[in-house]
């Protein structure tokens, strides 16, 4: 502490231009940071209401999802969330967006739009849009209101703004796609599986492919959507004790046979989920080798939650007790991540995802007259998205 105290003093009395001791005090924490693992940072107050709309899946906004395309360079909605004021609005997919209250948008930044489009609820945007097709712009005065972003979805869009679980109505095979798991994905998922239920579903596809993760405890809960008793999972740290979750009987989906679709960038929540129903039986996992995080970060709030602290505290463990991290020395021959079940094993090359991603993003959007196949074949897709 006193070497950190006296290079402080020292940066502060001496350096060729007056610095901001906050900067040094963030940039300290970082470096600290990058010590640790690949997953431990530190999310400063700039940052904190970003993470916690991730966690929440809320935010305060109009209900657009966009993207800077790279062929335009131009604010591009690439669907608007059912329900929402933009939706409302009469905002459509492919609208090119051109102002935002009065200010052009040529040339600005993704970042800088989305924190002129979200805001505190209640508050007032207007957006001008040129739709496809059409050569004058039109203004939408838009109101703020708590948007939430679905983590469960199905195979595509209804016309109506709701999904269509049902992948097969014949032989009645359910699809049910979860993005990443916050706080109401179990509730989120309790609702589609009651839906298909209504429907008679013989068979259920969970897709946990591109899921990257989220709360230890929303994977909890949906293992035990479909195991009805055994180990789903268990941590253990340094400074924690070691704790186990078991699955439990009632509310157990357990009347229909599935099957767990992952790929390389299921990580972390989906992969204690793949491995909990791999172990008991309860699925059969196809697809790709999963990406191998088997941490738990505890976020720790600094500042009175101005800022915050992402720091990994434990490992966890699959039922079966083998590994699922994948080390920095990891080799392939190890073992890590969540391997497919013997002769399901799937892998994609590029051509194939981009050619997955296309199809699945048309799928994914809806507008008016429906998605065809040219609609977004330019897009970019490996560029992230942005809810706003």
């Amino acid at each position: 502490m006193k070497l950190f105290v006296d290079s402080l003093d020292q940066i502060e009395k001496n350096y060729v231009t007056k610095i901001d001791r906050r900067v040094l005090f963030e940039a300290a924490l970082n470096g600290m940071m990058e010590k640790l693992d690949p997953y431990s940072n530190y999310i400063g107050p700039e940052e904190i209401s970003r993470f916690n709309a991730q966690v929440e899946q809320e935010f305060g906004g109009i209900g657009i999802q966009i993207e800077l395309p790279e062929t335009t360079n131009r604010l591009t909605v690439m669907t608007p969330l059912p329900g929402t004021p933009a939706y409302r609005a009469g905002v459509l997919a492919g609208d090119q967006i051109i102002e935002i209250d009065g200010k052009p948008t040529d040339g600005m930044k993704i970042n800088d739009a989305v924190g002129m489009l979200k805001g505190a609820p209640g508050g007032s945007v207007t957006i001008t849009v040129l739709h496809e097709g059409s050569s004058e712009p039109q203004k939408i005065p838009l109101v703020r209101e708590i948007i939430h972003v679905a983590t469960v979805l199905g195979d595509h869009l209804l016309p109506d703004g709701h999904w269509n679980f049902m992948l097969d109505k014949e032989k009645k095979i359910a699809l049910i796609r979860i993005s990443s798991f916050s706080r109401n994905t179990t509730k989120e998922l309790k609702d589609a599986l009651e839906q298909v239920k209504k429907e008679d579903v013989k068979g259920l596809i969970l897709d946990l492919r591109f899921n990257p993760g989220g709360l230890l405890s929303s994977a909890v809960e949906i293992s035990d959507l479909f195991v009805e008793s055994g180990k789903i999972v268990s941590t253990k740290g340094r400074n924690t004790e070691e704790r186990t979750w078991e699955a439990r009987k009632p509310g157990t989906y357990s009347e229909f046979p599935m099957v767990v679709l992952v790929n390389r960038y299921s990580a972390s929540a989906s992969e204690i989920v793949s491995a909990c129903l791999q172990d008991h039986n309860r699925a059969v996992v196809i697809g790709e080798r999963t990406w191998g995080k088997g941490s738990v970060q505890n976020v720790i709030e600094l500042e009175d939650g101005k800022s915050a602290m992402k720091l990994t505290t434990a490992s966890y463990h699959r039922p079966s007790g083998k590994n699922i991290h994948r080390f920095p020395d990891s080799k392939e021959t190890d073992e890590w991540g969540v391997m497919p079940n013997e002769g399901y094993k799937v892998d994609m090359n590029s051509e194939q995802m981009q050619a997955y991603l296309l199809n699945r993003r048309q799928r994914d959007v809806y507008s008016k007259d429906g998605p065809t196949a040219s609609d977004y074949q330019d897009i970019q897709l490996q560029k992230g998205l942005e809810y706003i």
